[in-house]
């Protein structure tokens, strides 16, 4: 079993693998999502023991030798690092990848014969950027098999070659399950299949984030002080609350000039005067 716990690498500036941690046991597989080509690439290096991590623990069963869980796993098709480069043809692929595999496992293996063997010989002739992408990962998954000492496989970006998962998932699938030789798989992928619901994780899921700060209360608007019960409260005559000395208003309508051309308007004539009271008297008479 493969158990990774908080395995993190610095990087210039930033962390080139955030803090990951996952799982995976043989006959399983396992599908690492991450946006970066370069935290793919490092967690698919770290992995497979080719590069050390910073912090973190790696265990590959019961050993965290770097050593050891390189020479169990199998790195495949490593933008950058292992992938085959596109001038050359299948047939010298083959040839030098069998090459790398100890001697005492190699035997005399040759690519003509390893072809046949297992059923690439409609391809021999091919250059590698020619291969569609599913024969591709049969091919390189297949040589990385050829050691029969590997026990994890970990696939970089199998996606990037085609966006249909059909062409990578069910040769991974495949790989894992299979009884007479159950593997440990991890494809470090872009982003994980719609319909996907197999065992998965995301690079950088055990980065501790700092606690948001609590959003403080708004401050109460105060309330008008409320008269204690059976307390009499006076009321002052407004008299009283007037001030002494009013302030005269400051705009205040000012007597409109006489204007000197202008006649005197004649008064209006006095009402009619009553009649003598003296004559009503002697006519009275």
């Amino acid at each position: 079993m493969l158990s990774v716990q908080q395995l993190q690498i610095n990087g210039r500036r930033d962390d080139l693998l955030p803090a990951t941690s996952l799982q995976v046991r043989r006959g399983e597989l396992l599908l690492v999502a991450g946006e970066g080509q370069d935290q793919r690439t490092a967690l698919a290096l770290a992995l497979s023991g080719r590069m050390k991590p910073s912090n973190g623990v790696l265990s590959w069963d019961t050993t965290t030798k770097t050593k050891k869980i390189r020479l169990a796993s199998a790195l495949v098709d490593s933008p950058g690092v292992n992938e085959p480069e596109q001038h050359l043809s299948v047939r010298d692929l083959v040839t030098e990848d069998l090459s790398l595999i100890p001697r005492r496992y190699r035997g005399a293996l040759l690519s003509k014969p390893w072809l046949k063997v297992n059923s690439f010989e409609d391809i021999a002739g091919l250059w590698i950027e020619q291969i569609p992408a599913g024969r591709r990962l049969e091919l390189l998954t297949a040589l990385a098999l050829a050691d029969p000492a590997t026990d994890l496989l970990v696939v970089d970006s199998p996606d990037r070659h085609s966006a249909d998962p059909a062409a990578w998932l069910p040769r991974l699938q495949a790989l894992a399950s299979d009884a007479g030789r159950p593997l440990a798989v991890v494809a470090v992928v872009g982003a994980l299949p719609d319909n996907w619901t197999g065992a998965a994780a995301v690079i950088g899921n055990s980065v501790a984030h700092p606690p948001e700060p609590e959003a403080e209360p708004a401050p109460s608007e105060p309330q008008p002080a409320q008269p204690k019960p059976g307390t009499a409260v006076e009321l002052q005559p407004a008299a009283e609350l007037q001030p002494a000395d009013e302030p005269k208003a400051k705009h205040a309508a000012k007597p409109a000039p006489e204007d000197p051309e202008t006649p005197e308007t004649p008064a209006a004539p006095k009402a009619a005067a009553e009649p003598d009271s003296e004559n009503l008297q002697r006519t009275a008479k």
